[in-house]
């Protein structure tokens, strides 16, 4: 399996490739389980793309932060980055053979997501992350992405 950190930030992703934005919910779990599983049924030459988008407000505290210190911009970026692996690692294990890349982005998840995908075969994403509010069939990122991106897009949903 190949793990590549992206410094690529926003610039579009290959034209192989599957984007997928993964928050650390079970839908995105599950929208990447979906992505690896077409990849892998279909033996395409793709590249997962894999996106988190974040914040200060949403970023784990880096492994060195102390109350009173203030981590630096890169101490939180890394931290999100690792939090995307660890997050991710159980679902990509089962698909050995799907080259993985990393993007951990500082924007707004449909921004980020939208831009990109712009080049990319497929932008695929849960119908629900930790925004949104409960019984929505489609969160304001998917919809988003739905109305504005380049690409084809596939909404997944968890069987009930």
């Amino acid at each position: 399996m190949s793990h590549e950190k992206s410094v690529d930030g926003l610039n579009p992703a290959p034209g192989n490739s599957i984007v997928v934005g993964h928050d650390g919910s079970d839908g995105a779990d599950y929208a990447l389980a979906t992505a690896l599983g077409l990849a892998d049924e279909l033996q395409v030459a793709v590249v997962i793309v894999l996106v988190r988008a974040w914040s200060l407000s949403t970023a784990p505290r880096p492994p060195d932060w102390e109350f009173g210190y203030v981590s630096s911009f890169d101490e939180y970026a890394a931290a999100v980055y690792e939090e995307l692996v660890q997050d991710a690692r159980i679902t990509l294990d089962k698909y050995p053979m799907v080259p993985i890349s990393y993007r951990a982005v500082h924007s707004s998840a449909a921004k980020s997501l939208i831009d990109i995908s712009r080049n990319a075969r497929m932008l695929v994403v849960g119908s629900r992350g930790h925004g949104g509010l409960a019984g929505m069939l489609l969160g304001s990122v998917s919809d988003q992405c739905v109305r504005h991106a380049a690409c084809p897009v596939l909404v997944v949903r968890p069987r009930s």
